[in-house]
């Protein structure tokens, strides 16, 4: 008797709740591709956003068939930090097949694949997406993908840093109009926009560390540390070029907030 027969059979028998059985299975279903990948298919269940492909380092071949897995089970894949191999052999094995719309974001290396009638459900939630420059758009564009994977509307403004200050007000102004309910803003060299912006503003802010920069602050440490030392409370911070994991909190907050307002 499998693991899910199991979970199924002490429910029917009174053993446990269904709340109980919900949990466990939620906890326990993973697919698996051959010997070398386990997909968390279930993850989008427990935690509102489902697992990313991370495809650097991965052997194109494995790739392909744990894109495969996520298609069958979820009618979607999402597939970051490709690179030009990965690309070309992802694009001979889908876009070949009428069921799928296959969307390229080359800018933020991160590509969506999904069934032609799939779409993402929709949550009414707003970011902003700020950069300081041109050279943090890249890490900006992959928050706004799974940003909007999570349901979520995305406001953007690119190129306000410090360095043009007056530039960060009219478009600041009109994502607070509009209601954002969290603020993502990416700089590099020294890093110092998220802090200002969270000094402006009354929602969370989430700082992203851009690995630009050179000499004893180079490839993002010392946007990091500015930001990290930053005395603006409701800064938040997330690793250096980390553009997934600051969209994924920023949609984990939009979730939080519409929930409480729905309740």
């Amino acid at each position: 008797m499998s693991e899910i027969q199991e979970i199924l059979q002490k429910l029917l028998e009174n053993k446990i709740s269904r709340e109980e059985a919900e949990r466990l299975l939620k906890a326990n279903l993973i697919e698996e591709v051959g010997d070398v990948a386990k997909l968390d298919v279930f993850r989008k269940t427990r935690t509102g956003i489902p697992e990313v492909i991370f495809a650097k380092n991965k052997d194109p071949q494995i790739l392909i068939g744990i894109i495969s897995g996520f298609l069958k089970s979820k009618k979607f894949a999402i597939i970051s930090r490709y690179n030009e191999e990965q690309r070309t052999i992802i694009l001979e094995n889908f876009s070949k097949n009428n069921n799928y719309v296959i969307k390229i974001n080359d800018l933020g290396k991160i590509i969506v694949i999904n069934e032609s009638s799939f779409k993402f459900t929709k949550k009414r939630g707003i970011v902003g997406v700020i950069t300081a420059g041109s050279s943090d758009i890249p890490i900006a564009t992959e928050a706004e993908v799974i940003v909007k994977a999570m349901g979520c509307e995305v406001i953007s403004s690119y190129d306000v840093g410090i360095a043009g200050i007056h530039r960060i007000f009219t478009p600041l102004s009109t994502m607070i109009k509009n209601g954002v309910h969290v603020i993502i803003v990416c700089a590099g060299m020294e890093g110092t926009l998220p802090g200002v912006v969270a000094a402006l503003v009354d929602v969370p802010v989430i700082g992203v560390p851009i690995s630009s920069g050179y000499g004893l602050g180079e490839k993002g440490k010392g946007a990091l540390i500015t930001m990290l030392q930053s005395c603006s409370p409701g800064l938040l911070v997330v690793n250096i070029d980390n553009g997934f994991g600051a969209g994924y909190a920023a949609g984990i907050i939009n979730r939080v907030i519409k929930r409480g307002k729905s309740t």
